[in-house]
């Protein structure tokens, strides 16, 4: 059986850096998962992908050695099982902002205790290059469980979140934190506010032996809060970046005048 490498590194304390996809599109994830992330996370809590394009995009990332995750869209037992079940490598769960919403996600995550995850099918095994019966047996040491700290609830409950055993990394959504406090959402922010409860769940998370994680705008970014001790980094997303190298051409063409007429 495949070992999850990214799992293993955070558990290390060494950083993992990846980025999100939110195309639907499983030639995209393939293309993306050839960059050299270690990660891929499918976004399926804002985005049109179904879990046949999620399967499929899990497939294309896997074949580049890369480890598909999934964002699922939200925190209930149906949504974790069967994202694991065809075949995504970890989970990556929304808005947790309770000790009780933690310990759901673990429990859908895992076969034994405290998990409650059913058995059954087939696509998981083969993600993982193996039987169903070792993927019954190895499974809880490999699926990444990652909770999301994208709430002022949240930080005020990092402890009890944070604490619950079975959790392998948390994850700062900047956009959604900043919205919590009432600002406008952005990757990162000088607000005090914003910056004492990003310490904070690092501090936290750390404190329990948790990997913690934040999404960031770009490279420098990302070195920057690896070497405030973040592990868990993504890097924008495959259509952030698209957009970014578009526009860049597109001002340097002046393309914003394409409807002008010259005239001599």
């Amino acid at each position: 059986m495949k070992k999850n490498f990214v799992r293993s590194k955070l558990k290390l304390g060494q950083p993992s850096i990846g980025s999100w996809l939110t195309l639907p599109d499983p030639t995209a994830a393939r293309l993306m998962g050839r960059i050299g992330f270690d990660w891929l996370t499918v976004e399926m809590e804002h985005t049109p992908t179904t879990l046949e394009t999620a399967v499929n995009s899990f497939m294309a990332i896997s074949s580049g050695g890369t480890v598909p995750l999934v964002r699922v869209p939200w925190n209930n037992g149906e949504n974790i099982k069967r994202v694991l079940d065809i075949g995504a490598w970890g989970i990556i769960v929304p808005m947790v902002n309770s000790r009780e919403e933690a310990e759901a996600a673990v429990a859908a995550a895992r076969y034994r205790k405290p998990g409650r995850r059913s058995v059954g099918g087939q696509l998981h095994a083969v993600s993982f290059d193996t039987d169903a019966a070792t993927y019954y047996a190895k499974a809880d040491e490999e699926i990444l469980v990652v909770v999301m700290a994208e709430h002022v609830e949240a930080i005020d409950n990092a402890e009890s979140i944070l604490s619950v055993p079975g959790i392998d990394a948390v994850f700062i959504g900047p956009n959604d934190l900043l919205n919590s406090m009432g600002y406008e959402p952005a990757f990162d922010s000088d607000k005090k506010e914003f910056i004492d409860a990003v310490g904070h769940i690092k501090d936290t998370a750390k404190r329990n032996g948790v990997a913690p994680g934040i999404h960031v705008a770009n490279s420098a970014a990302a070195q920057h809060r690896i070497q405030e001790g973040f592990q868990m980094i993504a890097i924008a997303s495959e259509v952030g970046m698209m957009l970014a190298k578009a526009k860049e051409i597109a001002a340097e063409l002046d393309l914003k005048s394409r409807g002008e007429v010259a005239k001599y």
